[in-house]
């Protein structure tokens, strides 16, 4: 009969037990958060659905010029925020290991020794007194303790609080993996970007040498027809001041190719120094057809979307984690080890043998604004990542469009400038033989002549736009980094 009043205690005990979790379970508040938007269009303006992109092609094979290709090479060995970058990369990998050990059990080993004095007249004292023992086995006063064993604690996963969290490490880990790839890709590109300035700025450069030996030759002519008083001063003062004026633009592109110089020893890494480079078939350089792929592979290739993707994800996990902050832990810790109050009955055992054995559950009752403040940080830090994430593929869709455009209208707008090249430069010699027969005048030589200069400038300018624009395309597309 016994028996049986005890076995149905128990179960009021445990029925007890598992109608309070299931109360305390309905208590945990829940927040539905809406889900990320994926979808992209499912092609780019007037692209075809081919799916062959240019993104898929390591950088070293996408830029031809073997210069360029060693500065980035040297620049991803050497540029200090890259290299900051893979210092916090390999942080959290080990934030990932620093997760993993939390759900595992710890064990540790102590040792310890101390010494007590009670006094007689205390509970302890009064037993020790009265003891009915023999004179050798008293205890010794004062009385000490020396110990040392194996200690562990750990705490059950019931909820996967602990795998979670692990599992939002690792999440977070190859967030910043991508997160690196991309400023691989801008550090990339930036390189490529300032030597195809450079390689400009020479061209410029060499142009205006080119038209101030035009210009002086120009004014030589114009003195000597002053001399024969088929010219005045006028003239000659003009002529002068032009020549005056593109010594001067001379000066202003040569502190330019310093400053992008500088800027690429700075991606670089080191102090300043020429930078290596072949400028002479510059505005003869080819500029490659780019296949644009679908925009669906937008969310493989580009590593500001994969980032903000493991994020999003990592962020999921955290807010399961933060809820599972509402229900019980369990906790067991265990001790076995040796005590004795002489060091010499250590080693008697089983006598000086200690151990421990305790579990306990631990709940939130009374007051969990704390862990509920949590868990609405968690769910608003989800939203923001759903938003973080959107936002990074409609950014990288519209880097495209505007890149594919862009691409298209240099490549018409370089054309006619080929054109308006030829025409200006063989209006040089045609208004110098004019003016030689009276048949022009010297404004109309100097409006040629600054005009040729002009297209120059401008077509050197429109072939680095262009070259620039496949290097942004490129890497609006993905590519760069791998």
């Amino acid at each position: 009969m016994n028996h049986i009043k005890t076995h149905m205690n128990l179960r009021k005990h445990g029925l007890v037990v598992v109608l309070a979790l299931m109360a305390l379970y309905s208590c945990v508040p829940t927040k539905s958060i809406r889900e990320e938007n994926k979808e992209v269009p499912e092609q780019y303006k007037n692209q075809s659905l081919d799916t062959t992109n240019i993104a898929t092609v390591n950088w070293k094979a996408f830029f031809s010029d073997a210069n360029l290709v060693t500065l980035i090479d040297s620049a991803l060995a050497n540029n200090q925020e890259l290299n900051m970058m893979l210092q916090k990369v390999d942080m959290s990998k080990n934030e990932i290991k620093a997760r993993q050990g939390e759900y595992l059990p710890f064990v540790g080993f102590y040792a310890g020794a101390e010494v007590e004095k009670v006094g007689e007249f205390t509970r302890n004292g009064a037993v020790e007194k009265n003891l009915n023992i023999r004179e050798d086995e008293e205890f010794p006063e004062p009385l000490t303790n020396f110990s040392a064993g194996l200690s562990a604690s750990w705490e059950l996963d019931i909820w996967k609080k602990l795998r979670n969290g692990k599992k939002a490490a690792v999440l977070e880990y190859l967030a910043s993996v991508e997160g690196k790839n991309f400023m691989v890709t801008q550090l990339v590109s930036e390189i490529a970007s300032a030597y195809y300035e450079l390689l400009a700025l020479d061209n410029q450069l060499s142009i205006i040498e080119q038209n101030l030996d035009i210009q002086q030759n120009a004014l030589e002519m114009v003195k000597l027809q002053k001399e024969a008083a088929r010219a005045t001063q006028l003239g000659v003062r003009r002529f002068e001041a032009e020549v005056f004026k593109n010594q001067s633009n001379k000066f202003q592109i040569q502190q330019k190719i310093v400053e992008t110089e500088n800027l690429i020893n700075f991606l670089m890494g080191r102090y300043p120094q020429k930078v290596q480079r072949s400028s002479q078939e510059f505005i003869t350089t080819k500029v490659d057809t780019i296949t644009s792929g679908l925009p669906s592979q937008l969310l493989v290739n580009r590593p500001d979307i994969r980032k903000a993707e493991f994020e999003l994800s990592a962020s999921k996990l955290n807010v399961k984690v933060a809820k599972a902050n509402f229900f019980p832990s369990v906790g067991i810790k265990a001790g076995l080890g040796l005590e004795a109050f002489k060091p010499k009955f250590l080693t008697h055992t089983p006598e000086s043998l200690a151990y421990s054995l305790v579990g306990d559950l631990v709940s939130p009752l009374i007051n969990r604004n704390a862990i509920k403040a949590e868990y609405s940080t968690a769910n608003k830090r989800q939203l923001h990542a759903v938003f973080e994430y959107e936002k990074a593929i409609l950014n990288a869709y519209i880097e495209v469009e505007n890149q594919l455009s862009n691409v298209k209208n240099l490549k018409e707008s370089y054309l006619l400038k080929e054109a308006q090249v030829k025409a200006l430069t063989e209006s040089i010699d045609l208004s110098i033989q004019l003016f030689k027969s009276a048949r022009a005048e010297y404004t109309e030589v100097l409006l040629t002549q600054r005009e040729a200069l002009d297209s120059k400038i401008e077509i050197i300018e429109t072939k680095r736009d262009q070259l620039l624009a496949n290097v942004r395309l490129y890497q609006a597309l993905g590519g760069g980094w791998k």
